[in-house]
């Protein structure tokens, strides 16, 4: 069973500030920490999504909407709406002419039961209070036998390579990514978070009692990443 950690930089009020503080050089700074991986980690999630022949999808976490933008590309009949709680970094989806945009809280959303037939959260949920909280809100507005997909990082499944990720994580990636958007705290929690958040058995453990069945996952460069599929019960 995967236990949420309690960790202080982990609120709402943490997350907010953090990300309006690097919004404007969030894309940046991940297209050179990933090494230009998270353009084809998009364009995987996209295409699982649109194997579902989904026609109407909600990003959640959204961000500054590049998945929302992959899913768009991917499912050129499906409406698609971005969410995020933060401000400013759905002001810079907007610049990207992300045409359906709303602020909100991934713990209480402004949707009514069964709305949409698929849900996207990329590197999004390990950032919320609530993972358990989140994915069962995620639950009650996708319709029955809807489609979800998680994205997020993660940790390697071989020790040598895990190893030497861990070395980068924290002490190579914070300083790098502190030149490039000028927030090293921002990217000191990003290691802690991912070495918190549940991972393979754990997430599908997680995601069994919060209402789902037909777990998937999909590693990515050798683990650094995973995307998990999941169906509604």
């Amino acid at each position: 069973m995967a236990i949420q950690p309690t960790l202080p930089q982990q609120n709402p009020g943490f997350v907010r500030k953090t990300f309006s503080a690097i919004a404007g050089r969030y894309d940046l700074a991940n297209h050179l920490l990933s090494g230009g991986f998270d353009f084809l980690w998009r364009a995987k999630a996209a295409n699982l999504v649109a194997a579902t022949r989904p026609t109407r999808i909600l990003d959640l976490a959204t961000g500054s909407g590049d998945l929302a933008k992959a899913l768009a590309s991917a499912n050129p009949r499906a409406e698609i709406v971005g969410a995020d709680f933060c401000l400013p970094m759905l002001e810079v989806a907007r610049g990207k002419n992300v045409p359906a945009l709303i602020q909100a809280d991934g713990l209480n959303l402004p949707f009514r039961d069964g709305t949409f037939d698929a849900l996207t959260v990329a590197f999004g949920l390990r950032n919320m209070a609530s993972w358990e909280g989140a994915l069962r809100e995620m639950n009650r507005v996708l319709r029955p036998g809807g489609f979800l997909l998680v994205m997020d990082f993660s940790m390697p499944p071989v020790a040598p390579i895990r190893s030497a990720y861990r070395l980068y994580l924290h002490n190579v990636l914070p300083r790098f990514a502190a030149a490039i958007t000028g927030n090293k705290e921002a990217y000191e929690y990003l290691g802690t978070s991912i070495e918190s958040f549940p991972r393979d058995e754990q997430m599908f453990s997680l995601l069994q009692r919060c209402g789902y069945h037909g777990m998937a996952q999909h590693r990515l460069c050798l683990g650094i990443a995973s995307i998990y599929t999941a169906i509604k019960a």
